[in-house]
């Protein structure tokens, strides 16, 4: 039986799978593709943004400037999601 870890990372896989290839290269997320991704799973952080906000992110994690991202580079938006979340946890139990 696997680790909540171990789900975790299954689950980050499946995600990434999910929304890659549907324009072509299915281990890269293509432009359309991240914004699928993140209207999707993560419409509460686009929902009040403006527009250019996802592409700015997409060109900003693009780390070889390829006009996709990568497992990798999707890892990066993830950890850095994570850190922001941590941290605020963090913030927020000091405050107490």
């Amino acid at each position: 039986m696997p680790t909540e870890t171990e789900r975790c990372i299954e689950s980050l896989l499946a995600v990434f799978q999910r929304y890659a290839g549907r324009d072509g290269d299915d281990c890269k997320l293509s432009k359309r593709e991240f914004l699928a991704f993140m209207n999707t799973e993560l419409a509460a952080f686009t929902k009040n943004q403006d527009p250019g906000v996802v592409d700015r992110m997409m060109k900003k994690l693009d780390l070889n400037s390829d006009g996709q991202l990568d497992f990798q580079e999707f890892l990066n938006l993830i950890g850095g999601i994570a850190v922001a979340c941590h941290n605020s946890l963090v913030l927020n139990t000091q405050s107490r």
